[in-house]
């Protein structure tokens, strides 16, 4: 139920049928993911942080989801810490003391127990990374971090909506298939976890939905996605597809975002 709310295409980006092949291949992503999540929340790197070009300002998909996530985590009593760029961690500052945020600059990969990429670019066949219009993008990237990961053997769960982001090279073949410019944009680098969604932040929305219901209690109780993205977006944040700063995320009215939160938590709640 959660993996079809979360992929629901409202956006109209195309992003239904690589979301069906991949359900055909890992029925259970979205379970398999909440179980590696709920095994492993004792120390987290959660990675965010999408530059959007030409500007190469970052984007509100992905940090809504990793504030959310950050959140569970210590909702569980875990510790956890966000790796993104300068831009994004002035953006979430105002939510310092609140959440009591902590991130880093020179993560030590080895010793987390779980590094969650939500909405992060991933490396393309040729090397470079690439907006879905199949634009190169700049600043900073965080590849070495699932790399290093895979060395150390530290669990990763990657969360994206379009196939150019850090876990979705588990599913390169997919997103050739299905995604425009899909052969160019195309992300190689994989994660253990992989959770499609329509927006990357729903992805993060539906893994902490998942795990709510396999632990019994709802993670994160009364979010407030327009204030949270408000937020963002006075601090620098830019919508990914209009790429102006207004209060909304991938070109979907914040209205819409706020209703999907609350159904899909009240959904959670009525099952518990």
């Amino acid at each position: 139920m959660i993996a079809h709310l979360v992929n629901t295409d409202v956006g109209n980006r195309g992003v239904t049928k690589l979301y069906l092949d991949y359900r055909r291949r890992n029925f259970n992503f979205l379970h398999n993911s909440a179980k590696l999540f709920l095994d492993n929340y004792g120390k987290v790197l959660i990675v965010t942080g999408f530059p959007i070009p030409p500007v190469n300002v970052p984007e509100t998909d992905g940090p809504p989801g990793a504030l959310a996530m950050y959140r569970a985590i210590n909702e569980l009593g875990g510790d956890a810490e966000v790796l993104t760029q300068e831009e994004v961690i002035r953006a979430m500052m105002p939510f310092q003391k609140t959440l009591s945020l902590k991130f880093t600059r020179e993560p030590d990969v080895s010793s987390y127990d779980l590094v969650i990429f939500i909405e992060t670019p991933g490396r393309a066949k040729d090397g470079n990374h690439y907006s879905m219009s199949g634009l190169p993008v700049g600043g900073e990237t965080f590849d070495w971090i699932a790399e290093e990961a895979t060395d150390y053997s530290v669990p990763t769960i990657g969360i994206g909506d379009g196939g150019n982001e850090i876990g979705m090279g588990k599913v390169r073949d997919l997103v050739v298939k299905h995604v425009p410019y899909g052969e160019k944009i195309a992300s190689v680098v994989e994660t253990d976890g992989l959770i499609l969604s329509a927006v990357s932040n729903w992805g993060a929305y539906g893994l902490i939905a998942q795990a709510s219901l396999e632990l019994g209690r709802n993670l994160l109780p009364d979010w407030e996605e327009a204030f949270v993205v408000r937020v963002l977006v006075e601090n620098g944040l830019i919508d990914g597809v209009s790429k102006r700063r207004e209060i909304s995320v991938d070109g979907i009215p914040i209205e819409v975002h706020r209703a999907f939160i609350d159904a899909i938590f009240k959904l959670v709640e009525m099952s518990l």
